[in-house]
């Protein structure tokens, strides 16, 4: 297991994998590493469902923090080609938090949700002594439909073309900026303030219903870019559909600030986690479509490469390796003792 993050695939493979209770006919995709959701067959009807930890960061205040976290829970499930219907939330609130900041928090849940067509259905709610910010809780995304338009994660094929929207790294700089100004005094006012504004391009599900809603049935794969960054989800995609991945990085938005934060931090934005950037295998005969939905919604997108037969991931020649970590991480916990 990494020191920090998501577990890797090794890890995976011995604790996880061979242990999955009973064998139910209705699963019809199960937990798989890098893998974003679970399918169940339900008498013909398609239910993906995705759970993830409620990460809360008061600093961003309570309504936009609830956004943040609601948006990555839906993420995962999003990239299934179904919209988000349903949703379960679990709370174990740090005894600190205030009703009135909760009461905060569950209105913008709340507004998110009606505004995307979601029913929050069942939950819990208490607080318990040895909670802590950020993370609060657990919650469990789904989303109803038919079989014929769910996104498998396995679906990239040779010949696709491979999409990636808003680039390496915009969720560790929108989000370090703006948790940490005081951190980045080495930059000017202006670099910054460009910077912070990436925490609000860290929204994907919006951009994953826009691209199933223009691509149809001629998109194959989607998968979200966190934890390990663009180059994570990159293998992801490859050894969970058994492909190679061949990319031009000229051809991948690079988000203002980004560079520069990165830069700064001395981290890798390639490595660094980056949720609102998806990465999209589609039939090049939908990729015109996909691609103007997405500038439409101002959303940046660059048509990076194509799927090819084989195996692994090659970025301008060279051969990648999936990361071991990502640096993020360790830029945050620096961050955060420096400006204590």
């Amino acid at each position: 297991m990494t020191d920090l993050g998501k577990v890797d695939r090794g890890f995976f493979a011995e604790y996880i994998y061979p242990r999955l209770g009973a064998h139910r006919d209705d699963v019809a995709l199960g937990p798989t590493h890098g893998v974003d959701f679970g399918l169940l067959d339900l008498d013909g009807t398609a239910v993906a469902l995705a759970t993830d930890p409620v990460s809360i960061l008061p600093a961003l205040g309570f309504d936009r923090a609830a956004r943040f976290a609601l948006d990555i829970i839906l993420t995962d499930v999003a990239v299934s080609g179904l919209d988000p219907s349903h949703l379960a939330i679990s709370f174990t609130l740090p005894p600190e938090m205030t009703d009135d900041e909760f009461a905060t928090l569950w209105a913008a849940l709340h507004e998110e949700a009606d505004d995307l067509g979601i029913s929050i259905v069942t939950g819990h709610t208490a607080r318990y002594g040895g909670c802590s910010y950020p993370w609060i809780g657990g919650a469990t995304a789904l989303a109803v439909g038919d079989h014929e338009d769910v996104v498998r994660p396995d679906g990239a094929r040779p010949g696709d073309d491979l999409l990636v929207t808003n680039g390496p790294a915009v969720e560790t700089t929108g989000l370090l900026t703006t948790l940490f100004p005081d951190g980045f005094d080495g930059l000017d006012a202006e670099t910054l303030a460009t910077a912070q504004e990436r925490l609000d391009e860290t929204g994907g599900v919006r951009d994953a219903m826009t691209i199933s809603a223009a691509g149809g049935r001629g998109v194959h794969a989607m998968h979200d870019a966190t934890e390990g960054g663009v180059h994570g989800a990159l293998t992801e995609v490859a050894d969970t559909a058994g492909v190679r991945l061949e990319l031009d990085s000229s051809s991948i938005p690079m988000r203002p600030g980004v560079r520069e934060v990165c830069d700064y931090l001395d981290i890798d934005p390639w490595r660094s986690t980056t949720a609102g950037t998806l990465l999209v295998a589609c039939d090049p005969g939908v990729t015109d479509d996909v691609v103007s939905a997405l500038t439409d919604r101002g959303t940046a997108v660059g048509v990076a490469g194509t799927v090819t037969e084989g195996s692994g991931v090659v970025i301008d020649g060279e051969e990648i390796e999936r990361p071991t970590g990502d640096p993020s991480w360790d830029a945050y916990e620096r961050l955060a003792r420096e400006t204590e």
